[in-house]
């Protein structure tokens, strides 16, 4: 069975039909489903779908847009609970910052606060990393190097397709690979592909986001990931089944599932 690395079934848009869209994963062959914890105020609906449905995992953590809501206590509350399996979604994110020079300097300053400080609780809870980043791939490479991230290793979620964080793959990291694999003007990352070693790949959906083609435009959900598999499959030359067996059981050994 495949495995939805990055998944949002927390998200207030699969509140009507998770059980459908859980059934439609299992048909489609994806067994393990794992919820990122990007926002606070929907982590106990991941952690109560985590213990309703078997196949169903989460991280805790917070993304780089929602700092503000960054509380230990949160950690400390649902990191050794028995379906968390990650920390994250954390990073940083340069894309959306607004305002002066100043205060935008002041915001990358407090992303890589929270970054740094999610890492260290990665560490002390033995939990692998789940990491966001978007136009800012030096900083985060950086961080991640200098507080010892190697130590549980991650994925890096949504690969960017920066070469520079290629190296990464030395410290521990994953590389997720999702619907933007199948989009027509995904031609850096469909060039940097092979230049990922083939137990480094894990796939992902990042549903409700990032629906791949051709179902572009809809909801996304973790039945499309053997869309995502088939793709990477043409592009590496590779039989699909065995790109299938190799991406479940990297995805397996990174989240000790």
């Amino acid at each position: 069975m495949l495995v939805d690395t990055h998944v949002h079934l927390d998200h207030e848009r699969y509140i009507d039909d998770i059980e459908q869209v859980l059934e439609r994963s299992s048909k489609a062959g994806v067994g393990v489903k794992i919820i990122p914890g990007a926002d606070p105020s929907t982590l106990q609906r991941a952690v109560l779908l985590s213990e309703r449905f078997d196949e169903v995992y989460f991280g805790v953590g917070v993304h780089p847009y929602d700092m503000s809501s960054f509380d230990e206590q949160i950690f400390k509350k649902y990191a050794t609970h028995k379906k968390c399996v990650a920390i994250g979604e954390c990073g940083l994110d340069y894309y959306r910052l607004e305002g002066s020079q100043e205060q935008q300097e002041l915001e990358k300053e407090s992303q890589k606060k929270i970054f740094r400080r999610q890492i260290e609780l990665a560490k002390e809870y033995k939990k692998p990393l789940i990491v966001h980043i978007r136009d800012a791939s030096l900083d985060a490479k950086r961080i991640l190097l200098e507080c010892g991230a190697s130590e549980v290793g991650g994925v890096l979620h949504c690969y960017n397709a920066d070469e520079q964080l290629l190296s990464l793959s030395n410290e521990g990291f994953y590389f997720g690979i999702g619907g933007v694999v199948t989009f027509k003007n995904a031609k850096k990352l469909v060039n940097v592909l092979v230049n990922i070693d083939l137990d480094k790949i894990v796939f992902e959906t990042d549903a409700p986001y990032l629906t791949p083609h051709p179902y572009r435009g809809k909801r996304n959900e973790p039945s499309y990931i053997p869309l995502i598999l088939e793709r990477v499959a043409e592009l590496l030359n590779i039989d699909s089944s065995k790109l299938a067996k190799i991406s479940t059981a990297n995805a397996r050994r990174l989240f000790m599932l």
